[in-house]
């Protein structure tokens, strides 16, 4: 086996484990996709929802009311 042939046969097993490390991740990503699905169809998950957007919405309007530029003048 010339060394061409070695170099060529290494970079064909490169790119092969480098098809298969990706197709690893995509599947990784769908089934985190599909847990993630599931979680926000749990009924609890959305009763706390309204909770958590009130609650940030009440922290940006104490942060606007601290930092309005017509108040600062």
């Amino acid at each position: 086996m010339g060394m061409k042939d070695k170099f060529q046969d290494q970079a064909e097993q490169w790119q092969d484990k480098a098809k298969q490390k990706m197709d690893e991740t995509k599947e990784q990503a769908k089934e985190r996709g599909r847990q993630r699905g599931e979680r926000e169809q749990d009924p609890q998950r959305r009763e706390q929802d309204p909770q958590r957007t009130r609650t940030l919405r009440d922290e940006e309007d104490r942060y606007d009311a601290d930092f309005d530029p017509e108040a600062m003048r």
